[in-house]
């Protein structure tokens, strides 16, 4: 199972009935399941149905664990994708593209969105449906509610599973899925399925457990309401000359890719349209891989917050659309957990957002990277070394 603590996955931050939790979180988690049920029935929902679903919820500590959990974002670019990105993947994905091609078809024509993107989903998150997690999907959105790290995320969660069980397409007792409270093929949460689910094999039920038509037209769906750009690239592996201005790269700096080409950027095959604007991507710094990313590698941050899962998707779906392994380069090497630690401690006594300090190379900590990069003379890549803990 592809695991990410981000938890954003496909699920949706913009869906009508996301609001702030009008119960408090924390406390007794008794009296909380009694604030939701009281929540519920305002939405008009009986006391008999209410007392029926919630018969069995429990808290699962094994859930807090799993949420607090940061190990696999300790990774980097070229160790995860390397381990996500495997051949039997690759073939297997191949596979399924055949199995499933009118569905993949009208995921193209209906939604916009390429085989080779939902099948990498569909590969990363379950491997193609094996692996959809053992987690009692109601007691795992109930206590990721009930915890306050996030409960305006999960507890519009809870509310949605009551509506899909009354569609008959969710057991409280038995649906189980990810320790985050997604669920399927694709790992969706209740609210994706419930808004923007579609019924891609046409039996009247969207059911992303067992119906993988379902699953792909759901999850294109979902892509397209986010902002994907039919017919457009979202990432290609490029070759950057040494004398580049690395303080060009990065996202958030795009430019025509006419733009990088003068620059002596060169694509590995062929390069997309020179007017497509794009943002030059080194996940390991200026000796490492190289990507031009597309305003269509956006959309994949939401589903995923962490650069280097997103990344590996995004490079997982230009290799099942026959782009060749990335090269790796020689990256210089990375820093272990506790340099990264007293990195973060010096960038944010200068006054830098880190977000929180915890060894991890996140968005904040690569932008204030490049800003000190700059500042004290080294290449501007935003990949931090030993040469730049030593200097600042």
């Amino acid at each position: 199972m592809f695991l990410r603590s981000t938890l954003i996955s496909l699920s949706l931050l913009a869906l009508p009935t996301l609001a702030l939790a009008k119960t408090p979180c924390g406390g007794n988690f008794n009296s909380f399941i009694n604030g939701v049920k009281s929540e519920a029935a305002k939405k008009g929902h009986s006391k008999a149905e209410l007392d029926k679903f919630f018969a069995n919820v429990r808290q699962d500590k094994k859930v807090l664990q799993h949420d607090r959990s940061q190990a696999v974002f300790r990774q980097n670019f070229s160790q995860f994708a390397g381990r996500v990105v495997s051949s039997n993947r690759l073939k297997v994905g191949a596979s399924k593209r055949k199995q499933y091609a009118s569905s993949f078809k009208s995921a193209q024509s209906n939604f916009g969105v390429p085989s080779s993107v939902l099948l990498a989903f569909w590969a990363m998150e379950t491997d193609f449906g094996a692996n959809q997690g053992n987690f009692n999907t109601l007691n795992a959105l109930a206590t990721l509610a009930h915890d306050c790290r996030r409960p305006q995320l999960f507890r519009p969660q809870i509310f949605a599973t009551i509506e899909l069980w009354k569609k008959g397409t969710f057991n409280p007792a038995t649906s189980k899925g990810a320790w985050a409270g997604e669920i399927g093929m694709v790992q969706m949460l209740p609210e994706d399925v419930l808004y923007r689910g579609v019924d891609g094999d046409g039996d009247g039920k969207v059911n992303l457990v067992s119906s993988a038509p379902d699953a792909i037209l759901t999850s294109a769906k979902v892509l397209s309401s986010h902002g994907w750009k039919s017919g457009q690239p979202w990432m290609v592996e490029v070759s950057v000359p040494q004398n580049l201005d690395w303080a060009k790269t990065g996202l958030g700096k795009p430019q025509s890719v006419s733009s990088w080409s003068s620059m002596g950027v060169k694509a590995r095959g062929k390069m997309p349209s020179g007017k497509y604007q794009a943002s030059l991507l080194l996940p390991e710094g200026r000796k490492g891989p190289a990507f031009l990313v597309f305003p269509n590698f956006d959309v994949y941050f939401k589903w995923n917050k962490s650069l280097v899962n997103v990344t590996s998707a995004a490079y997982f779906a230009t290799r099942l659309a026959g782009a060749p392994a990335f090269n790796k380069g020689n990256p210089d090497k990375a820093l272990s957990t506790n340099q990264m630690v007293a990195l973060q401690k010096k960038l944010k006594s200068r006054g830098h957002d880190v977000g929180r300090v915890d060894g991890i190379l996140g968005a904040k900590t690569r932008i204030a990277v490049q800003k000190e990069q700059a500042r004290v003379g080294l290449p501007a890549d935003a990949w931090p070394t030993t040469a730049l803990l030593n200097k600042i």
